[in-house]
């Protein structure tokens, strides 16, 4: 797998690279995200924000509503308003980067599916991959390597 991924918005204004693996990858099923996307889940790459480098445009950030009322800001291209990372609870150090707009959109799988509790009774979820009805403990779940970038940022 390579370290570096580059992605888009649908237009093309805005493009991005990825400068290393994310630190984990959550599929979640939460209502929020079905409402937000349109879909039955979204996939989150989660990465340090200075390891997103832009290379062209320049994303708006869009604050929206939350069943938890926690702050949310997406990360839209200002001409087609394509998602391209969220900014969960407002921590300036953290991205959850939309897998769907890489170029290589399966090139991350989930590490884990969260908030299962309301995934759509039609979506079935892969053996071998943890599934979580809510949240889950970070601390059992990531790398090491992972974990170290977290604290790196966010104390």
């Amino acid at each position: 797998m390579t370290n570096t991924f580059e992605g888009g918005c649908a237009c093309g204004a805005v493009r991005y690279r990825l400068l290393s693996a994310p630190m984990f990858v959550h599929c979640c099923h939460c209502r929020d995200c079905q409402r937000q996307t349109g879909s039955a889940f979204v996939i989150n790459a989660l990465i340090e924000t200075d390891r997103i480098a832009l290379l062209s445009g320049s994303p708006e950030a869009v604050a929206v509503p939350t069943d938890s009322g926690q702050p949310h800001d997406i990360y839209r291209c200002p001409r087609c308003r394509t998602a391209m990372w969220s900014d969960y609870g407002r921590r300036a150090k953290l991205r959850f980067v939309r897998a769907g707009t890489l170029d290589d959109a399966a090139a991350l799988a989930p590490d884990v599916h969260i908030y299962t509790r309301t995934k759509l009774p039609w979506v079935a979820l892969p053996a071998g991959v943890p599934a979580f009805e809510a949240y889950y403990d970070s601390s059992k779940l990531w790398p090491a390597a992972s974990l170290e970038r977290r604290r790196a940022i966010l104390g």
